[in-house]
């Protein structure tokens, strides 16, 4: 059950902000209704959000999601997972590899490339920050600056939500609950 409900999507000063989650998701996050009490922040998110996700950025949109996902079953944000998850299948990424995300490290369904940066998600993402001179290096080696840049943000805006999706326990949207249930029945059942 939530601690604050979220607030109805009427907001006439949120209603462009509204209507970009609506396209990209077809819906306005619980989470996003619950922060709408305070206009500025869903704006400044918004902002920040698209440039994390924006399509011309250089490290695909997928598996951003996926580090998104890792960052998320790290802080152990359910909400977000399933968020997570849900949005790599609506950017492309096959259900069999959103499923075999856990075990990112030994399936054949994961590049070496992909390791290294889902590695590096769970090491930016763990308490403290576990990130490591040999893991950075080990970046460098797969991903130019500017798309370790574009990773960790992905981390880092995360990190916000998670503790704020942890917080608030904002009730979970019916298209990711069910695409959890399905694809990582593991963690949802």
């Amino acid at each position: 059950m939530a601690r604050l409900e979220p607030l109805t999507p009427d907001n006439p000063e949120l209603q462009d902000t509204f209507q970009h989650f609506r396209e990209l998701l077809g819906y306005v996050p619980n989470n996003i209704l619950i922060l709408s009490r305070k206009p500025k922040l869903v704006k400044g998110l918004a902002q920040l959000a698209s440039a994390v996700w924006d399509p011309s950025n250089e490290v695909d949109r997928g598996l951003k999601r996926l580090v998104a996902y890792i960052a998320s079953k790290t802080h152990g944000s359910k909400y977000s997972m399933a968020h997570s998850a849900e949005a790599a299948h609506r950017s492309g990424i096959a259900d069999a590899k959103v499923e075999a995300v856990d075990d990112y490290r030994t399936s054949p369904l994961y590049t070496e490339a992909e390791r290294v940066a889902l590695d590096f998600a769970v090491a930016a993402a763990a308490q403290p920050n576990a990130v490591t001179d040999e893991l950075f290096g080990k970046m460098k080696k797969h991903w130019t600056e500017t798309q370790i840049v574009e990773i960790a943000a992905v981390v880092a805006i995360n990190g916000f939500l998670n503790r704020w999706n942890d917080t608030f326990e904002p009730p979970l949207e019916e298209e990711p609950a069910r695409f959890a249930k399905k694809h990582l029945a593991r963690h949802f059942k």
